[in-house]
């Protein structure tokens, strides 16, 4: 579950946001050390959360690491992860667990997101390679769920993260891509609008587009999710597009 970012991640948060200096290319993340952001949804099999209340916790679990002190400040603990991370390419990768392997997952360095219904928890980055043995074993395929309940329209001016409606994704693989769109949306905006999503509870809604709306969207300049193919879809496919109030022209 994985998506190239063209542009680097800010060094500090400007009061308003500049053009961008064009950022490193594909190859030269390619060749920097990776690193994928560790996502877990508790799935019990008797009380599944909703498939959109997993969405839209997973993208403020993104948001709320990124926000957090330990990332944040310049001496933070996992600010120097977070900088390698977003250093290459930036990955995510969403695991399930369930009864004694949620509270395994609890006892790492983390912070759990709850939902409606869904809990998430996200982990400081770590090497492709060197996973937790506690969060290694636990499974990437069959986190699919099913909504619980009628979803209605979102709350008038809440971000939307929009999916595209032409593609069929697992949960997981969507909870990634989620994650990614808050994450390009939370780079672009300058410091006080941060500020005012963190003070909402970094309140966002996913829906899936209309195709002519997705058309719009997808032209509009606001923050897009190219997938880079690893799993699922092909490479290039557009999935999410991040649509908060303060980015629109």
């Amino acid at each position: 579950m994985t998506s190239p970012f063209d542009a680097p991640a800010p060094a500090s948060v400007p009061d308003s946001v500049p053009d961008l200096e064009p950022g490193p290319t594909p190859e030269d993340r390619d060749a920097r050390p990776q690193y994928v952001l560790p996502l877990v949804v508790r799935l019990e099999r008797a009380t599944p959360p909703g498939r959109t209340d997993a969405l839209e916790t997973s993208a403020r679990a993104v948001l709320t690491l990124l926000d957090d002190p330990r990332v944040v400040e310049a001496e933070g603990e996992w600010a120097g992860l977070v900088a390698a991370w977003e250093d290459a390419r930036i990955r995510k990768v969403v695991r399930r667990a369930r009864g004694g392997e949620w509270r395994r997952a609890g006892e790492l360095p983390g912070i759990t997101v709850p939902g409606r219904e869904a809990e998430v928890r996200v982990f400081p980055p770590v090497p492709l390679d060197g996973w937790p043995k506690e969060l290694a074993k636990l499974q990437v395929s069959g986190t699919d769920l099913e909504e619980s309940g009628p979803v209605g329209a979102p709350a008038p001016g809440v971000p939307v993260l929009w999916l595209n409606p032409e593609l069929e994704m697992s949960a997981g693989k969507t909870m990634a891509q989620t994650g990614h769109a808050a994450q390009l949306a939370w780079r672009r905006l300058d410091r006080a609008h941060r500020k005012e999503w963190a003070a909402s509870g970094y309140a966002l809604a996913v829906r899936t587009a209309t195709p002519q709306a997705w058309a719009d969207l997808v032209a509009s300049g606001l923050p897009l999710v190219q997938d880079a193919g690893f799993t699922e879809i092909a490479p290039g496919s557009c999935t999410v597009v991040a649509d908060h109030p303060a980015l629109r022209g």
